[in-house]
């Protein structure tokens, strides 16, 4: 229901904006620039929906072997104890809570093309559980979130941005970047549990959450001890050894189970098949709509509109600049990073808006289009609290994206 809102939303605010600007500034070429949205969106829709065919083919193939194999049982049971407090409804041991961990750990190390596979695999087994099979149940919900939060803690390729821009240390926006992503995580994982009356205060949580902040603190303190050529080389040869230790254990777990490799990967791939063929219309829908709200100018009006806002508050205006990226990231990652792209280039790759824009592009991920992703793979239509839970939780990594960027480059 909140899907169709929204939908409906950007269609008729972008048809007034473009009438608008039609009637009152002559600008002919408005409505031709929503039309030719709308194809190129389509179209690009459907690339990714192809592109991830294969991505979704080989790890749905491997999950499957791993699965057959008992690898994913083992992760389940060790995970157990700290996924029972944030899944409650997932039974004690399911299969699921690997593939939920595995998604996780995929999305920390940005590895986006292992993550959505390993997500859609475990929303499956979610919906495997879900009485009501067009409703969101709350581990879903809490899934989703912990996906949109995008806890990353390699941000490779906005440092790769940084670089081709010409920033003088592209790494430089490494730390603000980690700091930002994980109270959005923090913040979204709080605000789901109080929405789901989960216990926070019960030993699990807290020593996990706390463990959590611990290993964060390390991590950073680790890669900021490297210089930016290492970084680069060690969180890429981490990132690519990593994935190859979970497909050869994978396969070998799968031979000492005596399963049928082979014939186990062919299984799992087809679904992946079958996954990516039913989220087309889902992202065809959702692009569109955003591409059309886009180039009806509405996005500019609604930034203008917030510098003058925070101008006539005698607040500080200098962040309202990189807000595009915060603002578009939510809806489009591809249009947050030509966002942020545009701000390196408009301002300086070493500006205050070009590097806060780096922050806003790493703090959270791609909100509706993970949950039009992830839900329409598996048909829900009534998303009960995912949106608001989501964006709660990028409004967060905005916030501290802001806070922190005055306290490193301010």
């Amino acid at each position: 229901m909140v899907l169709n809102y929204i939908f409906v939303a950007f269609f008729l605010i972008a048809f007034v904006v473009g009438l608008f600007r039609f009637i009152l500034l002559g600008d002919v070429e408005v409505f031709p620039a929503m039309m030719n949205s709308t194809f190129e969106t389509s179209k690009t829709a459907f690339e990714i929906s192809l592109g991830l065919t294969g991505v979704l083919s080989l790890w749905l193939g491997i999950m499957k072997i791993g699965e057959k194999g008992g690898v994913v049982n083992v992760i389940a049971r060790l995970l157990s104890p700290v996924f029972c407090k944030l899944f409650p409804d997932i039974p004690k041991g399911h299969p699921v809570t690997g593939s939920i961990f595995m998604n996780i750990a995929a999305n920390m190390l940005g590895l986006d093309n292992a993550a959505t596979p390993l997500g859609l695999k475990a929303m499956q087994q979610m919906q495997e559980l879900n009485p009501k099979k067009d409703t969101a149940t709350n581990p879903m919900i809490m899934f989703l979130v912990l996906n949109t939060s995008g806890l990353t803690l390699i941000p490779i390729t906005i440092m790769v941005y940084r670089a081709q821009m010409g920033a003088a240390q592209p790494t430089d926006v490494f730390i603000p970047i980690l700091l930002a992503t994980f109270f959005a995580t923090l913040a979204g994982i709080i605000i789901t549990c109080l929405y789901q009356r989960i216990n926070l205060f019960n030993r699990t949580l807290m020593l996990t959450l706390g463990g959590m902040c611990v290993a964060v603190a390390g991590i950073i303190w680790g890669f900021s001890q490297l210089d930016k050529d290492m970084m680069n080389t060690t969180s890429t040869m981490v990132a690519n050894i990593l994935l190859m230790t979970i497909i050869c254990g994978f396969i070998v777990a799968g031979v000492r189970k005596k399963v049928n490799v082979y014939d186990a990967f062919i299984e799992g791939a087809k679904e992946g098949f079958q996954t990516a063929v039913r989220i087309i219309p889902y992202l065809v829908a959702i692009l569109v709509g955003i591409g059309v709200f886009r180039a009806s100018g509405a996005m500019d009006a609604l930034i203008d509109g917030m510098r003058w806002g925070v101008t006539a508050c005698g607040i500080d205006a200098d962040w309202v600049g990189a807000m595009p990226t915060a603002l578009m990231k939510p809806l489009s990652g591809s249009g947050a990073r030509g966002m942020m792209v545009d701000a390196m280039t408009t301002y300086g790759a070493d500006s205050f808006i070009g590097r806060l824009s780096c922050i806003f592009q790493g703090s959270t991920d791609t909100t509706f289009y993970i949950l039009a992703v992830y839900f329409g793979s598996v048909g829900i239509r009534y998303t009960r609290h995912a949106v608001a839970c989501g964006l709660l939780a990028d409004l967060a990594g905005v916030i501290s994206a802001i806070i922190i960027a005055y306290m490193f480059f301010g």
